[in-house]
């Protein structure tokens, strides 16, 4: 058991970075007597010197030096340790769930994500991404708090958060592409569509145009996004997640009659929003936040 106590460490701090006793006295209100007690306190309990004269000052020794950085990490532990449990107190939730659908912007969710954790940086963050009814799933289990999704959750009300739009797309060097003209469904029918499986285990459900006599079902929108530009099939797929593959040519939109771009409403729902706590009903501001922060850039609308 330590004999030297967290206080005797942050007033050796105070000493030092005050560059004094009587300075450090004066700013953390204790008597420079107390203070010197202490640090001859602490010294005697360790067996080494931590601070020697220059002059009228004060300077740590080399001992001295190594001992109060290793302090100084207890001391800022113990002050991050009573900021969590005065939080806590306060009802902070020590952890949130988050089930946010694939589709939902990963810019948007990243900007939501830093500014949650430099807001609440000892909560910790469970995120699922989830397709489909697999997130409704979540909710509807009490599994999770949040819920980002482009399908209602029965029994729950959700909030409008942006409308994602999905386009129709293939490899440029695609056989539909090379057909030289407007295509129809009847076209599509021919060549292997890739879609996204449900994440949901009990009610999975499909979505979207499955007609394709070939079809290839990935467990997750980049798979299916890297396999686009594999030249392994076309897809419809959110536009925000392949501005770059556009621009750069690696992917091209199907000159589709019609259906070769649909819009999918995407709600923001809780699991119970008069008792969130105040984590949870932060993250919902960072997500509403980082929507409209976005929208110029990623091309997605914000719902009014």
């Amino acid at each position: 058991m330590s004999r030297v106590t967290l206080a005797q460490w942050q007033m050796l701090a105070a000493v030092v970075d005050h560059g004094g006793f009587a300075r450090a006295a004066e700013a953390i209100h204790k008597s420079p007597s107390t203070l010197n007690h202490a640090v001859h306190k602490l010294e005697e309990q360790l067996g080494v010197a931590v601070l020697e004269p220059v002059g009228r000052q004060v300077r740590l020794t080399e001992a001295g030096e190594m001992l109060l950085r290793r302090a100084r990490q207890l001391i800022e532990n113990a002050d991050s340790l009573e900021d969590v449990a005065t939080r806590l107190a306060e009802g902070l939730e020590a952890e949130i769930v988050l089930a946010i659908d694939q589709i939902f912007p990963p810019d948007a969710l990243a900007r939501a994500l830093e500014a949650f954790s430099a807001s609440y940086p000892h909560v910790r963050v469970q995120l699922h991404e989830t397709v489909l009814n697999g997130g409704v799933e979540m909710l509807e289990d009490g599994h999770a708090d949040l819920l980002v999704s482009g399908l209602a959750a029965k029994g729950f009300l959700g909030e409008s958060l942006v409308t994602v739009g999905f386009i129709a797309v293939a490899h440029p060097d695609h056989p539909l592409h090379r057909l030289g003209r407007v295509l129809d469904l009847r076209d599509l029918e021919q060549h292997r569509q890739l879609v996204v499986r449900d994440s949901a285990l009990r009610q999975s459900l499909d979505a979207g145009w499955l007609k394709a006599e070939q079809r290839w079902t990935v467990s997750h929108l980049d798979t299916s996004i890297d396999m686009l530009e594999r030249n392994l099939g076309f897809a419809w797929v959110p536009e925000t997640r392949i501005i770059g593959a556009l621009q750069a040519g690696r992917l091209k939109p199907l000159p589709l009659a019609a259906g070769g771009v649909r819009e999918v409403p995407i709600q923001l729902i809780h699991r119970d929003r008069d008792r969130a706590g105040p984590a949870t009903r932060a993250m919902a501001q960072h997500l509403q936040d980082a929507v409209s922060a976005c929208a110029p850039s990623n091309r997605f609308e914000k719902i009014e």
